[in-house]
């Protein structure tokens, strides 16, 4: 019995109208042409942020790339600079109190994890 009651209730709700949907041309052509304005702004603006991401951005990275390039190379010219002058090492930096401070070792040592011999100062 109740699946000839469910089986009415689903066939009654078919065949109401649905709330929100209308066959009216008018409003079918309103709902239309503000579907075809939004495909056509959704296209304008993924046309300007291609075309800034290709003529600014890409720009942008490679001149910041050729910057920080030329800074490295001079960074790396006046360390060899200090080695040539200094018997092929670094000089000593200064022993300041606050430098280096370890209240007790890391398990792994007195230096950093990521600790690099030909940078940072050896603290054992």
């Amino acid at each position: 019995m109740s699946f000839a009651l469910r089986n009415a209730a689903r066939t009654v709700a078919r065949a109401a109208p649905r709330r929100g949907f209308s066959t009216e041309p008018a409003a079918l052509k309103q709902y239309l042409a503000e579907e075809q304005a939004l495909q056509h702004h959704a296209a304008q603006t993924t046309d300007l942020w291609r075309k800034i991401s290709y003529f600014v951005c890409i720009p942008g990275i490679a001149v910041c790339t050729a910057w920080v390039y030329n800074a490295e190379k001079e960074h790396a010219a006046h360390i060899e600079h200090l080695k040539h002058e200094n018997g092929g090492e670094l000089p000593e930096t200064p022993a300041y109190d606050y430098l280096n401070r370890r209240g007790k070792p890391f398990p792994w040592g007195m230096n950093s994890l990521f600790w690099n011999e030909h940078v940072n100062k050896n603290v054992e």
